[in-house]
């Protein structure tokens, strides 16, 4: 069984936790360097935060082959990257926020890769070196807006734009993993991380060769097929194989005045 790293609010703080073989324990160090394993805490009631506080999440458009073929697009030559804002980061459980006149919103499940150490100009064939582990991203989607605007700055940067969690899978390996959309209990998206494009190292070493990752810095892969709009009251998860499920609610910004 793999390690599964968790952020949680641990007497007001936030610190991590490492899940082996069912049992929590807390973390004593960074968990992008030396850390050593502490006491033994119960999971019961913990509040889950995001699993990583990136500077940016790089995103991937049209990386798998059959939301190409929905979108009616060719396939890319290199792959297409956009930056998703680190204030548009949002954990388990809190709610995607849909401010009023925007439109068609959009869930967009997707394979997450955390980087765990300085990137710059990495070779394919070391991209594993890299990468801390893997974790879920909804990368949530104004859709009307991004038909309209010619960057995708605004139609994928709203607050709350970017759930991620529940946890940070500790793997290298990305490949032939299971990825999953879910609205209000009914699977909407349903492909592997096989049918990418450009595979989890060919991404690391194009972006690393344009721009520095850091230490948790995302990279989100893609989504496959099956995108859809969600609507305030709906709840949407979002599953990866190994990681677990991200759960948000989508609700309306006028409910939360």
């Amino acid at each position: 069984m793999m390690d599964r790293l968790y952020c949680i609010e641990y007497e007001s703080y936030p610190r991590y936790v490492i899940e082996r073989e069912g049992v929590w324990r807390l973390v004593n160090g960074s968990v992008f360097g030396d850390f050593e394993l502490g006491g033994e805490i119960r999971r019961n009631g913990a509040k889950l935060l995001p699993p990583v506080r990136p500077s940016k999440i790089v995103a991937v458009g049209l990386n798998y082959r059959d939301h190409a073929a929905e979108q009616k697009k060719p396939l890319p030559r290199e792959p297409i990257i956009f930056l998703k804002p680190s204030t548009a980061v949002i954990g388990p459980g809190e709610a995607i926020v849909v401010p009023p006149g925007i439109g068609r919103v959009d869930h967009e499940a997707e394979l997450g890769v955390v980087i765990c150490k300085r990137a710059s100009r990495v070779p394919a064939d070391r991209a594993a070196e890299y990468i801390l582990g893997f974790t879920c991203v909804n990368d949530v989607t104004a859709r009307d807006l991004q038909n309209r605007d010619i960057q995708y700055a605004r139609c994928k940067g709203y607050d709350t734009f970017a759930p991620v969690g529940p946890c940070i899978l500790r793997a290298i390996d990305g490949d032939h993993r299971d990825v999953e959309g879910w609205v209000n209990g009914v699977r909407r998206q349903a492909s592997n991380t096989r049918e990418l494009i450009f595979s989890v190292a060919e991404l690391v070493s194009y972006i690393t060769g344009i721009m520095t990752l850091l230490p948790g810095d995302v990279i989100s892969t893609g989504t496959p097929a099956g995108i859809g709009p969600i609507v305030p009251g709906d709840s949407v998860t979002i599953k990866v194989d190994g990681v677990g499920e991200l759960t948000n609610p989508v609700r309306a910004l006028q409910e939360l005045a």
